[in-house]
C-alpha cells in the first residue's frame, strides 16, 4: 500500500515538471537555432558623388634639353663645370686652345687700321679735288675719280670691321658656354680632345623642374567618356583643372599635383593611342627623364556612385559579376552586377545595387545562398573616402 503511494506521488510530480522542462528545451532549441546562423561581414551600398579616376602609362620628359657643341673646330684645353651640377644659361663649360684666334684678330685689327688710314687719306684726297673743281681749276673727271676713290675706301673699312668682328665671335665661341638653365650630364669628351665644329657633342644639359609626363589613352576610352558625358551619366572636368597625379614605379604617389598641358588631335595608327602631356614641379629633383610612371587623371565626376570593396564582387559560371547581399528577413542572395572603373581598391557598379543594399565582403566560406545569417557592418574605406586626386 506504501509502496502504490509513493509510485504516484512520484508520477505526479514528473507531470508537474513536464511543463517546465518543456519550456527549457524549447528555449535551448531556439538559441542553437540562433547561435547556427553564420557571422558575415557587409558594407551598405551608399550613392554619393564620386570622382572617376583613370591610371594611365607614362615616361618623365625633360621640358627642355640642349646638345652642348662647339661652334667651332680645336682643342680642349680646360673643362670649367663639375658633372652633374645646375648651370645657368651663360656659364662657361668648355674652352677651346684660342691662340690662333687672338692672332687671326690682331691681324684683322691691324688690316682695319690701315683701311682707316686709306679711307682718311682718300677722304682728305676727295675734299681737296671738289674745292678745286668748284673753280674750274681742274676738270670735272678728276673729281669724279677722288669721290670713286674715297667710296673704295669705305667699303673696304666697312669690309675690314666684318673681318674684326668675325674674328672677335669665333674667339668669343673658344669658350664654349651653356646654351640653357639645367642639369649638366657627364663630360663627354676631356682636356686634350680635338672637337670638331657643330658634330661633337660635349655634355647634355636638361631642364628638370619643371619636367613633362607623356603619357596615352586609348581611342576607345575616350569615345566612351564623350559618351558618357553626353548622356549625361557623367559631369566633366574642364581639361586645364583636372587634377593629376603621379604613382612611381615602387607605388608611391607622388606628393606634388601636375596639370595637363594638351592632347593630341591625332590618333596614333600603330597603337590607336592618343598622346597626352602634363607638368609637374620637380623641385627635389625625384623625376627623372625616361623614368616610367602610372599618370592618375580626373576623367569624370559620377553624381551618385556606389561603389564596392573589391573581395566582395565574384564571378559565376558564366563570367558574369555577381555580389552577396542580405535581404530584409536576414537571409543571402545572389545579386548580378555590372561593373565600371576600379577605383582605389573598390569596384563602380553601374547597374544592380541600390542605395542602402547590404552587401556581403567577409564570410563567404560561411553560408550558402538562401541561409540565415547575421550581418555585421565592416568600415568601407575605399567607399567612404573620397575618390579624387585630391584625397589621396
Amino acid at each position: 500500500m506504501g509502496h502504490g503511494v509513493r509510485l504516484a506521488c512520484g508520477a505526479l510530480l514528473l507531470a508537474g515538471l513536464a511543463p517546465v522542462l518543456g519550456g527549457c528545451s524549447e528555449a535551448t532549441s531556439a538559441n542553437a537555432a540562433t547561435k547556427s546562423a553564420a557571422e558575415v561581414g557587409i558594407v551598405i551600398a551608399k550613392a554619393q558623388p564620386r570622382t572617376l579616376v583613370d591610371e594611365l602609362p607614362g615616361r618623365i620628359v625633360s621640358t627642355r634639353a640642349a646638345e652642348v657643341r662647339p661652334r667651332l673646330s680645336g682643342i680642349v684645353v680646360e673643362r670649367l663645370f663639375h658633372q652633374g651640377s645646375e648651370v645657368k644659361a651663360g656659364d662657361p663649360l668648355y674652352r677651346i686652345d684660342q691662340k690662333a684666334l687672338e692672332v687671326e684678330l690682331k691681324a684683322n685689327e691691324a688690316s682695319l687700321a690701315k683701311a682707316a688710314a686709306v679711307f682718311h687719306q682718300a677722304e682728305q684726297h676727295a675734299r681737296r679735288i671738289t674745292i678745286l673743281a668748284n673753280d674750274k681749276v681742274v676738270p670735272e673727271a678728276q673729281r669724279e675719280k677722288a669721290t670713286g676713290a674715297l667710296r673704295q675706301a669705305e667699303a673696304e673699312v666697312a669690309s675690314r670691321k666684318a673681318d674684326v668682328a668675325r674674328a672677335r665671335l669665333k674667339l668669343n665661341y673658344a669658350t664654349i658656354r651653356a646654351p640653357i638653365d639645367g642639369v649638366i650630364g657627364a663630360a663627354m669628351v676631356s682636356e686634350g680632345a680635338l672637337v670638331v665644329q657643330n658634330d661633337s657633342v660635349l655634355a647634355t644639359i636638361q631642364q628638370l623642374d619643371p619636367v613633362y609626363a607623356d603619357f596615352t589613352q586609348s581611342v576607345t576610352e575616350m569615345n566612351r567618356l564623350r559618351r558618357s558625358f553626353a548622356d549625361g551619366d557623367l559631369d566633366q572636368i574642364a581639361p586645364m583643372t583636372a587634377r593629376i597625379r603621379l604613382v612611381l614605379d615602387d607605388g608611391t604617389v607622388y606628393s606634388m599635383p601636375g596639370r595637363l598641358l594638351f592632347s593630341e588631335a591625332k590618333v596614333d595608327a600603330h597603337t590607336g593611342q592618343v598622346t597626352m602631356r602634363a607638368r609637374f614641379p620637380n623641385p627635389k629633383r625625384e623625376l627623372l627623364p625616361g623614368m616610367y610612371a602610372r599618370v592618375l587623371i580626373e576623367q569624370g565626376i559620377d553624381k551618385d556612385a556606389i561603389s564596392v570593396p573589391q573581395q566582395s564582387v565574384q564571378r559565376n559560371t558564366a563570367g558574369g559579376s555577381e555580389v552577396f547581399v542580405v535581404r530584409d528577413d536576414g537571409r543571402i542572395a545572389t545579386q548580378p552586377v555590372r561593373l565600371g572603373e576600379m577605383q582605389g581598391g573598390s569596384w563602380l557598379v553601374n547597374e544592380g545595387l541600390q542605395d542602402g543594399d547590404r552587401v556581403v565582403v567577409d564570410g563567404f566560406q560561411k553560408f550558402a545562398p538562401g541561409d540565415k545569417v547575421r550581418s555585421v557592418p565592416v568600415i568601407n574605406e575605399s567607399a567612404s573616402a573620397d575618390a579624387s586626386l585630391g584625397r589621396r
